[in-house]
């Protein structure tokens, strides 16, 4: 009765917590921030283990409908303008608000009896799975159509398992400590599954090719499955309908509510500060997103082998992202997520323009070494922050809405551009040499990440003087 208690008492505590505004006075309290090293120890807590998984579930299928997709079709002869669009399929990530009020407050039909979290979930997760294993059937070979199409159905698959996901990850915390582990241990397991996607998958793929590759992936979602049988059900539905007044879905006023409600009430709490926020979040990993379709066609174009490409990403993009996770958990501590994502903001398109020196001096060992190691410090040091901050700002009741507000706000742009970066590589080598064109390309787009710098700067100073108001006030 005791621990029950105290869940119950950190639940409450967490979700007032969550109402807070972004440009409140002393700003959202975020959750604790938690390095790499703290979640390897607590991995013997069933919880945290579960929690990994989900996130390695959720980071799976991700780079397999962009960049690595993208380097299968270039191998295959696919022209770079094409590639690009293909991209777009990733759009599906940034719409997932539209179908994430539906998930919020319905339960799953048969699975629903799982609950309303785990329900949504394991669908979802059976989905990416199936429609991976779909996608190694077709191929290139079966047309870019079909294959676009399969990989559509994975990426619409996998933005509804983040929608859940992140929904029972932040409702799952007992308390500001407890969101830190969780988050951590969900973007430790996300960022492994990224670099098996865009790194391990290569050296599977010199010795059984990608279409079987993509089938062992598709498999390997069942890691995700177990985990989800295995977890609990974070919130009874009856207390998410409680938080919402108990109105009904399928009237007029909850329909409304179900699809309007959430975003008035994040306008609503957060009012200005909402909208400055949002234009951060939409910029602030553009450099990353608009140059990701090109960087397998530039690795080929190099020369480099997939079995040396995943070498590299599985060595020194590893440990760039163990060090980012590091040193942005530490920064946070000591700063705030305000000041860590303002580095995050200034760190992250130095990547790019490693591409652009690379392209320029050719390739080398230690300068690809270089580059990946700086390209996954920056992912590692920026994301756990901003997805800890995110989640601080939902509401009980409206928390897989608002998330996929949230971070359909972070990709939205930066999916929509990427599908042209292949237009622009092939206009830019006109009258140029091929690397010449790439390194254009990346330099590019580098510069698109000053506005980041510039509205996350905004955000913080906003946050001091409001600070500084209240406590003049007091």
């Amino acid at each position: 009765m005791t621990d029950e208690r105290g869940r119950e008492v950190g639940r409450e505590e967490r979700r007032a917590d969550a109402t807070e505004t972004i440009g409140a006075p002393e700003g959202p309290r975020p959750a604790k921030a938690t390095g790499a090293m703290d979640v390897l120890r607590a991995l013997g807590r069933p919880r945290v283990l579960i929690t990994l998984l989900i996130g390695l579930g959720s980071g799976l299928p991700f780079m397999l409908v962009g960049n690595t997709l993208g380097t299968w079709l270039a191998e295959e002869g696919t022209e770079l303008a094409a590639i690009g669009f293909i991209s777009w399929v990733g759009l599906a990530y940034s719409f997932k608000f539209l179908w994430a009020p539906l998930i919020d407050r319905t339960d799953v039909p048969i699975l629903g009896r799982l609950g309303r979290r785990r329900g949504w979930l394991l669908l979802s997760q059976l989905m990416v799975g199936g429609s991976l294993i779909a996608m190694a059937l077709i191929g290139p070979a079966g047309g870019l159509t079909a294959l676009g199409i399969a990989a559509l159905v994975t990426a619409f698959s996998a933005a509804t398992q983040d929608i859940v996901a992140d929904a029972w990850r932040i409702e799952s915390a007992e308390s500001d400590e407890d969101q830190g582990l969780l988050t951590s241990a969900f973007q430790l397991g996300y960022r492994f599954a990224i670099l098996g996607g865009n790194a391990l998958i290569f050296i599977v793929a010199a010795q059984i090719g990608f279409a079987l590759s993509y089938g062992v992936w598709g498999l390997l979602m069942g890691l995700a499955v177990a985990a989800t049988l295995f977890a609990r059900e974070p919130v009874d539905r009856r207390d998410l309908s409680a938080a919402l007044g108990g109105k009904s879905v399928w009237t007029p006023r909850g329909l409304f509510d179900m699809v309007v409600g959430p975003f008035l009430a994040f306008l609503k709490t957060h009012k200005t500060a909402a909208l400055l926020m949002l234009a951060a979040i939409s910029l602030y990993r553009l450099p990353d997103f608009v140059m990701g379709p090109m960087t397998g066609p530039f690795y080929l174009d190099l020369g480099l082998t997939k079995e040396a490409i995943g070498a590299m990403r599985l060595s020194a993009g590893l440990a760039g992202t163990l060090v980012g996770i590091t040193a942005g958990g530490l920064s946070a501590i000591r700063f705030g997520f305000g000041p860590t994502l303002l580095i995050g903001a200034f760190v992250g398109p130095m990547s790019n323009l490693g591409y652009t020196i690379l392209a320029i001096v050719g390739l080398s060992t230690p300068g690809f070494a270089s580059v990946l190691f700086v390209e996954n410090f920056s992912e590692g040091f920026a994301g756990a922050a901003l997805v800890a901050y995110m989640g601080s700002l939902t509401s009980i009741g409206y928390t897989a809405t608002q998330y996929a507000l949230l971070s359909s706000f972070y990709a939205l742009l930066g999916k929509f551009l990427k599908g042209f970066s292949g237009v622009a590589v092939e206009a830019l080598q006109v009258g140029r040499t091929e690397m010449e064109g790439f390194a254009l390309f990346f330099a590019g787009t580098a510069a698109v990440g000053i506005p980041a710098l510039i509205l996350c700067w905004m955000l913080q100073y906003k946050t001091k003087k409001q600070a500084r108001a209240v406590e003049g006030t007091g």
